[in-house]
């Protein structure tokens, strides 16, 4: 009895030395080289909440880029409204390609295996009715349609947040809710006026 007390004593420390070991094993990136191995490798530290996270914000992107493209458009927008639709596709379009290749580097599916709802994603009659709008009556609804939609984007965020592991999905997260609740707040402000 009193062997396999000393027996694992002994083990304890060897296992957490193999295991800081495994974890250091991962190969340097040479300077100004390629780092696709060291990104690859790092890029499997993830979890389901990291997964579901990339899973549900790229079509909840491209629907924003879709409502973006619908308003760029139309004619005899406000300058302001130009601006605010072209950053939105401009700061989404790339995201989208990131979390792309997040998913195909940790070896998952673009699309989630079972339809999940998902907050604040517009119907086909919403987006008809943004198609058919014109003129000041397209952008207040562009604008009302577009803060819904980054409520809920900001709240898929902190969910990935709280439940994600992968440091590239948290700091993607922590954009997304300082950028999109930079924008409600300018398009409730565009509202008013």
């Amino acid at each position: 009895m009193k062997k396999n007390t000393t027996t694992l004593m002994l083990s304890a420390p060897l296992v957490a030395g193999a295991l800081i070991l495994a974890g250091c094993s991962a190969p340097a990136p040479v300077p100004g080289g390629n780092t696709t191995t060291s990104q690859h490798a790092a890029g499997h530290e993830h979890n389901g909440a990291d997964t579901t996270f990339a899973q549900m914000m790229i079509p909840h992107h491209e629907q924003a880029v879709l409502m973006s493209e619908t308003m760029l458009k139309k004619n005899n927008l406000h300058t302001e409204t130009v601006k605010l639709v072209t950053d939105i596709k401009n700061a989404q379009a790339p995201e989208i390609k990131l979390m792309e290749s997040w998913l195909e580097g940790w070896g998952e599916p673009r699309e989630m295996g079972h339809p999940m709802a998902m907050e604040s994603m517009l119907g086909e009659e919403d987006l008809q009715a943004l198609t058919n709008a014109q003129g000041r009556a397209a952008e207040e609804l562009f604008l009302n349609q577009m803060i819904g939609h980054h409520l809920g984007a900001t709240k898929m965020a902190k969910d990935a947040l709280k439940n994600g592991k992968d440091p590239r999905v948290l700091e993607l997260g922590r954009k997304i809710i300082a950028d999109q609740n930079a924008e409600i707040a300018h398009m409730r402000d565009m509202l008013k006026k």
